[in-house]
This record gives structure tokens, C-alpha cells and sequence, in this order.
């Protein structure tokens, strides 16, 4: 009986924690199907009298957000898979492959963890600025290119891939970049994933760098556009909803579709030793 009122009481709490970060995400997408004005009614509406996309329509035709929401991917696209390669690269370097100073190297990496990313915005600018890549796309996807959180995931990961097994490759002739793409990618496939996704989540809702580094507002990126849309149609209320449903929505949709992997690289990289 205890454990039984235990267990209920547990359920209630993580159905209370559901409700709860679920109704700002579900009052988001109603809103956004209102007619004009009646978000910011009093009483406050949960539903919309009659659902429209007039918002939705307005974004993409008289505000093109459609050229904003193409640049958001392909910035996260090309970071994360950028990122996934050169972090993985790195990653197996450090847990596998003896070069000198390769401790002291990887230590000193892991102590750039503490130092916040915007202390190294300025002079990372200032070098962008030299190389020509200030107001392109390129110039947004350098920061994400490689990261020590990156490097430190995958290494922390390779390091349970039996040496034995990467010895029998070496001794049947291949190189160390066939080692890395048909032993070290497939078996590090779960944490690659996770990282995958943190990847384009950071990039996806990054606001802060591409507001530095674009000054054509036809780069920006959807964080970036939606900001300026929202000083632009502050009191319009549904149509800044119907925006945060288009930033929302494919991000969680990549979410849901890659839970199982995400899932399964957490827990597996939590079992390492």
C-alpha cells in the first residue's frame, strides 16, 4: 500500500512537471491561430474563436521569413556537420593516438571550459574581420566548427574502444583515416548523435554572434529576424507567436525524431568508466 501511494504520488508530480512546461508551448501554437487582437483579450482566450493562418501567411509572403528560416538551416546544418567531423577527428585523436604532449594539451583544453564564450567574441571578431568574413555565413559557422565540449565528449567516449580491435586493423594494413570511418564513426555513432543534436540546438537558437557578425539584415538568421520583428509588431501578439512556432517547431521535431539515439548516447556515455 505504501509503495503503491508512492508510486501515485510520483506520477502526480511528473504530470504536474509535464502540464506545466507543455502550456506555454501549446498556448504558443493556439495563439498563434488567432484572429488579430484576441490573444491579449481579457478574459485571456485559450483557444482561438476561429483558427487562421493569416500570421503564418504574413511571415512568409509579407515579411519573406521564409529567406531567414533558410539561413537557420543552413547555418546549423553545415556547423553541425562540420562540428561532427572535426570534433570526432579530435576526440579519437586524444583517447587513442600518442603524440607528444598530448596530455598537457587536452588539459589545457578542458580548463577553456570555464571561460565563458562571450569573453572571446571580440577578438574572435577582430580575426574574422582580418580574414574578410565579417556579414557571411561562414563567418557565423567558424565558432561552432569545433568546440572542447565537443572533443571532450567523444573522447571520453572513444576511450572504451578496445585497443585490440583498432591493433587487428593496423596490423591487416589499414590507415588510421579507415580506422577512424569504418571503426571509430560507426561505434561512436550514439554520443555522435547526441552531440549532433546540442550542435543544432546551439546553433539553431543562437542569437548573440549572428546579431554580431551579419550586418545585412538579409543574412539574418530566424533569431535575429524575429527580433527585429518583434520591435517592429510589438502589440501584434499573434503574429510574434505564429514566429516562435516556425523557431520552436523544427528543432523539436529533430528532438523527437533522434530521442532514441540522444537517449541512448547520454546513458551510454554516463556507463563509461
Amino acid at each position: 500500500m505504501k509503495r503503491t501511494a508512492v508510486a501515485i504520488a510520483l506520477y502526480a508530480v511528473l504530470l504536474f512537471g509535464v502540464v506545466v512546461t507543455l502550456a506555454p508551448l501549446l498556448w504558443m501554437l493556439s495563439a498563434s491561430l488567432m484572429p488579430s487582437g484576441e490573444a491579449t483579450a481579457v478574459p485571456p482566450r485559450l483557444l482561438p474563436s476561429r483558427p487562421t493562418l493569416e500570421h503564418y501567411r504574413a511571415l512568409f509572403t509579407r515579411m519573406n521569413l521564409a529567406r531567414h528560416l533558410g539561413a537557420s538551416v543552413l547555418v546549423s546544418s553545415a556547423t553541425t556537420a562540420i562540428s561532427l567531423v572535426l570534433n570526432s577527428m579530435a576526440g579519437y585523436a586524444f583517447a587513442k593516438l600518442r603524440f607528444p604532449g598530448r596530455e598537457r594539451i587536452f588539459a589545457t583544453l578542458v580548463a577553456a571550459l570555464v571561460i565563458p564564450a562571450q569573453v572571446a567574441m571580440l577578438p574572435l571578431f577582430l580575426l574574422l574581420k582580418e580574414l574578410g568574413l565579417v556579414n557571411t555565413y561562414f563567418g557565423v559557422i567558424v565558432p561552432g566548427m569545433a568546440s572542447v565540449f565537443g572533443i571532450f565528449l567523444v573522447r571520453q567516449y572513444a576511450l572504451s574502444i578496445p585497443d585490440s580491435l583498432l591493433d587487428a586493423a593496423r596490423i591487416d594494413g589499414a590507415g588510421e583515416l579507415r580506422i577512424y570511418a569504418e571503426l571509430v564513426v560507426p561505434f561512436c555513432r550514439p554520443v555522435l548523435v547526441t552531440l549532433g543534436v546540442f550542435t543544432f540546438l546551439g546553433t539553431w537558437n543562437d542569437f548573440l554572434w549572428p546579431l554580431i557578425i551579419l550586418a545585412d539584415d538579409d543574412l539574418y538568421t530566424l533569431p535575429v529576424a524575429l527580433a527585429n520583428l518583434l520591435g517592429e509588431h510589438v502589440q501584434d501578439t499573434e503574429l510574434m507567436m505564429a514566429g516562435s512556432v516556425l523557431t520552436v517547431l523544427p528543432v523539436l521535431g529533430l528532438f523527437v525524431a533522434l530521442q532514441r539515439y540522444y537517449i541512448a548516447g547520454i546513458m551510454s556515455g554516463a556507463l563509461k568508466d
